[in-house]
This record gives structure tokens, C-alpha cells and sequence, in this order.
């Protein structure tokens, strides 16, 4: 009687069929072993390559472009170290200069004389920065420049958004704590009211400020934009 604990599949040990069976399993194990070294060997290759790609590229100094070493035809020696260029003006502005390309890049001001005009609006063109009268954009350098040095606009809006956020939080808080948690039990609703008051102000005529200003501004020039609507959304709201 043939044993049960033998596998259904598994032929008798001996047999012609069982060598059969062996051969196929070994043949199936080889080819998954191939098969996954093959996959480690592809991955392998792949961060070599990508390795060595980035150790054949430089940065130009003068334009700041990346250069493959490898094939780069503009390249001169300086102070004991290579120096690769795009382009065979790049190297004549860096060999005219060098200290001017390997010091540390400062940004610059804008040059004097400089004129502004509106991304949206080109017809607007004027000496001073300032914002767009048709509406409301900040005026940008005619000729960009990437040494323009930071974006005074930016950093102010930023410091307003910030400030902004901290004095509003409270205020969300109050208001919605009251319906959710039934806070009005704990402070009264018209002391609530006033500290949302006091809190949201400087949010509103501060923060916002910028935004009343060119709202004004549209009024004015009677060229309504959405500084318009954001003065007018945030104006009676606040009110």
C-alpha cells in the first residue's frame, strides 16, 4: 500500500517519473535564482550609472550650467583645479575674471534707472516699483535679472500671513468651540465677541492691508479687479 504521507504529486522514489520530477524542480529553482540575481545585477548597474553620470558633471561658474566633463570643449586649469564651461564665451568672461565667478554670489539691487512694467498689462511702464493700476499685480524689472537680489513683496507677505495665522486660530477656535463643545457655558457670548474683535483686527486692517490699498487704488482708476472684491469680501465681513 502506497504511503499518504508522501506529497500527491511527488512520484515514487526510483522511478523514471521521479527523476523527471527532480530534474524539472532543480531546472525550475535555477532559472528563479538566474532570474533574481539578473534583477540585483540590473539594479546594480543602475546606480552605477547614475553615479557615475554625476561624477562626469560639473557646474559651469560663469552661467551656472551642468557640463559632462567627459564631453566638454571648453575647459582651462585654475589655481590647481578644473574649471568646464558651456560655451566658448562663458570661459572668455570667466579667463577675463576669475575672482568674479568663484567668489561667493552676492545678490544685487536693482540698477538705477531701472524700469518696471506689469506681467499682465506691458503697456504699463514706469522708473519705480510699485503695482499695476489696472489690477493691482506688483510691477516686475523689464529685463530680469537672476542676481535681482529678494523679493521684498514676498518676504512682507509672508511676515503678514504668519502673524496673521496666530491671531486667527483663537478665533476659529471660539467660534467653532462654541457650537461643537457648547464653550458658551465657560466664556459669555459677548466677551467671546470682543476678544474675536480685538484678535481679528489686525488680522483684517493690518495683515490685509495691502489688499485695501489696491482695492482703493481700482476704485480710483475705475479699473475694478479682484483686489476690489477681496477689499470689499474682507471689509464687511470684518465689519
Amino acid at each position: 500500500m502506497a504511503d499518504h504521507r508522501t506529497g500527491a504529486n511527488e512520484p515514487e522514489t526510483g522511478s523514471p517519473a521521479s527523476e523527471r520530477w527532480s530534474h524539472q524542480a532543480s531546472s525550475q529553482y535555477d532559472h528563479n535564482d538566474q532570474a533574481g540575481h539578473e534583477t540585483k545585477a540590473a539594479d546594480h548597474t543602475a546606480i552605477e550609472a547614475q553615479l557615475a553620470s554625476s561624477n562626469f558633471e560639473a557646474l559651469d561658474p560663469v552661467c551656472g550650467m551642468t557640463v559632462d566633463i567627459r564631453t566638454a570643449k571648453h575647459k582651462i586649469e585654475h589655481q590647481g583645479k578644473s574649471q568646464y564651461f558651456c560655451a566658448a564665451g562663458c570661459e572668455a568672461k570667466f579667463q577675463a575674471n576669475p575672482a568674479k565667478y568663484l567668489a561667493p554670489r552676492v545678490a544685487e539691487a536693482v540698477p538705477e534707472g531701472t524700469m518696471f512694467t506689469c506681467p499682465m498689462h506691458p503697456e504699463i511702464r514706469q522708473l519705480d516699483p510699485g503695482s499695476c493700476p489696472i489690477c493691482g499685480m506688483a510691477l516686475e524689472p523689464e529685463i530680469p535679472s537672476a542676481d535681482a537680489g529678494p523679493n521684498h513683496e514676498l518676504i512682507d507677505f509672508t511676515r503678514r500671513f504668519w502673524i496673521g495665522l496666530v491671531l486667527t486660530l483663537p478665533v476659529f477656535v471660539l467660534e467653532m468651540a462654541g457650537h461643537v463643545f457648547d464653550l458658551h457655558s465657560l466664556v459669555a457670548p459677548q466677551t467671546a465677541n470682543w476678544i474675536e474683535l480685538v484678535l481679528a483686527t489686525p488680522v483684517v486692517l493690518w495683515a490685509g492691508w495691502p489688499f485695501f490699498e489696491r482695492g482703493w487704488q481700482s476704485l480710483l482708476t475705475r479699473n475694478l479687479n479682484m483686489f476690489t472684491l477681496i477689499a470689499i469680501g474682507t471689509g464687511v465681513a470684518w465689519g
